[in-house]
């Protein structure tokens, strides 16, 4: 099968599949919940995650921006004919899911009014620029990420001063998290969270926090900031209860010499992170 094809495929399995070991630990909570609306809430959930898994339907209306990161393996070379089969088969993936219908016509004033409207075809969203990294092994791994608007609009990235403290970043980081989830609308969340040294860094640890994050594997602080959230009674929807998140990813990275952090925070909603891998 060719690399656009597996793109292709790909695309439309992160959009339209919610791992299973992520829907067990749904239930786990579901299980553990007191609240009547909470329970509703969750239960409907699940059902839309069942209905979308065997009917290969998006998950969510908004299909979601996609990101690349590949995995290149030492001794592996990749050529511009490789990026380009990447670019046809997302377009290809967000035309037969079928996608939601995003992109934005005009030149680059338009765009931003969006006074030209919209183009009427999912395939016309276009991928970010790619990110690439280097890995002990022996092939070549591409994530796509797809990334809706809700936690978008609620993500952030800022200084902290860390006090020579990581309780002061990490209290910070939960501070912000108690002020967007009340807004994001679809909880129970993965908040996720990059701590860098520029902002760019920061979101790429983001991202590959996303790709890498396992529910089943989390660290005390990452359990920590999850417990924590789930005393805030926000709860699924935000209609309160016990569940406002189900698990964290944090990805830390080097650190410069000064007073401040670099901290990227994305509460991802309840069908996110959608990713899905190829590996060629």
């Amino acid at each position: 099968m060719i690399l656009s094809k597996k793109i292709e495929n790909a695309i439309i399995a992160g959009s339209t599949s919610y791992p299973k070991d992520r829907l067990a630990i749904f239930k786990k909570f579901l299980a553990n919940e007191e609240e009547e609306n909470a329970i509703w809430a969750l239960k409907l959930m699940i059902k839309n995650v069942e209905i979308a898994n065997m009917n290969k339907l998006p998950l969510c209306d908004d299909t979601g921006i996609p990101h690349v990161f590949i995995e290149l393996a030492k001794d592996r070379n990749i050529s511009s004919e490789f990026f380009e089969e990447i670019k046809s088969g997302i377009a290809n993936g967000f035309k037969n899911l079928p996608g939601r219908a995003m992109a934005v016509k005009g030149n680059d004033l338009e765009r931003i009014e969006q006074s030209q409207g919209l183009y009427n075809k999912g395939e016309m969203v276009n991928s970010p620029s790619f990110l690439v990294d280097k890995y002990d092994g022996d092939k070549i791994k591409i994530h796509l990420l797809l990334l809706g608007g809700g936690p978008e609009i609620r993500a952030k990235t800022y200084r902290v001063f860390h006090k020579k403290s990581y309780e002061e970043v990490l209290n910070q980081v939960i501070n912000r998290f108690k002020k967007s989830l009340p807004f994001l609308g679809c909880t129970p969340s993965i908040p996720v969270v990059g701590i860098g040294r520029t902002h760019f860094e920061a979101n790429e640890l983001i991202l590959k926090a996303m790709v890498f994050g396992n529910l089943n594997i989390q660290s005390g602080i990452e359990n920590y900031l999850v417990d924590e959230l789930n005393k805030t009674n926000i709860g699924p929807m935000g209609l309160g209860g016990k569940t406002t998140a189900i698990g964290s990813f944090i990805n830390i990275g080097p650190q410069r010499t000064s007073g401040v952090r670099i901290v990227a925070t994305r509460p991802c909603c309840f069908v996110e992170p959608r990713v899905a891998t190829v590996e060629i």
